[in-house]
């Protein structure tokens, strides 16, 4: 793998389409001016990627910062996700019309089931798969899938996921999972980068003086140098540059491996096998 060296920098997934390395998750932001603007920061500093979700409540806001933000729809990676009340085959489908219709798009870059949702989570899939195969969708995968879930859905499905979005810190690193979708070819993505703010660890500190950088910008760097892709979220204008400026230094194998240590398989979300 090679180790992205811009924002702009891109990941190939497993059927050819690239997707940017960093992107700006857009949870808790409120629909409306909150999340025009915050769009409007991220891609004036470079930002390309944009993930949302029906659950958000804001697609109809992301759908018009594409729109205004000057850049053209095709320099932008898109991501939207089926919740799990819309779950099952025709329900997805039909949530899929409306999330499309909310965002203003003909195409979606990547579709995901959001949770995998017992007893529905394979027959979700398969609309995403005859999204994808009709061509509104650019790449399918799913979100917040551990290794039971995804022995199931990689045993009856057609198209392998493209993305696996996953709770992924210093203090989670899901090893076994990870070594799944790197054999399976499934790319890994991050959500909860930054352990909702819970940043006051010791080595953290530690590397961030080392580096010159705050620790956000040292996990940051460290998801990029582990191969995921990474989603942090915020509104703030300066939040949003300080978690960019990650691609003028790079951590020594060493110390990424002291921040792999860090693990204690702790979640600060739901365990996917028990939430739904």
């Amino acid at each position: 793998m090679s180790i992205p060296k811009h924002i702009a920098d891109t990941v190939t997934l497993n059927n050819g389409v690239r997707m940017p390395w960093l992107g700006l998750g857009v949870w808790q932001a409120k629909d409306g001016e909150q999340v025009v603007n915050a769009i409007r920061s991220a891609v004036e500093i470079g930002y390309r990627s944009i993930d949302t979700a029906s659950f958000y409540h804001n697609e109809e806001g992301v759908g018009r910062a594409i729109r205004e933000c000057g850049v053209n729809r095709d320099e932008l990676f898109v991501t939207t996700k089926v919740w799990n009340d819309d779950q099952g085959y025709e329900s997805t489908l039909k949530a899929f019309e409306s999330s499309r219709r909310k965002l203003g798009l003909d195409v979606i870059d990547l579709y995901l089931v959001h949770w995998p949702v017992k007893g529905k989570f394979v027959d979700t899939y398969r609309a995403l798969e005859k999204l994808y195969r009709e061509g509104s969708v650019r790449a399918i995968g799913v979100s917040n899938f551990l290794e039971p879930q995804l022995h199931e859905l990689l045993a009856q499905c057609e198209v392998i996921p493209a993305v696996n979005q996953i709770e992924f810190h210093p203090l989670l690193t899901q090893p076994s999972l990870r070594s799944l979708c790197r054999e399976k070819g499934i790319q890994l993505e991050a959500w909860s980068s930054l352990m909702q703010g819970n940043l006051d660890l010791p080595l953290l500190k530690e590397l961030a003086a080392k580096y010159g950088k705050s620790p956000a910008q040292i996990i940051l760097r460290w998801d990029l140098q582990r191969g995921v892709v990474t989603i942090p979220k915020t509104v703030t204008p300066s939040r949003l540059a300080e978690n960019a400026a990650l691609f003028d230094f790079e951590l020594s194998e060493e110390d990424a491996a002291a921040i792999d240590a860090l693990n204690k398989g702790r979640r600060f979300g739901p365990d996917p096998l028990t939430f739904v």
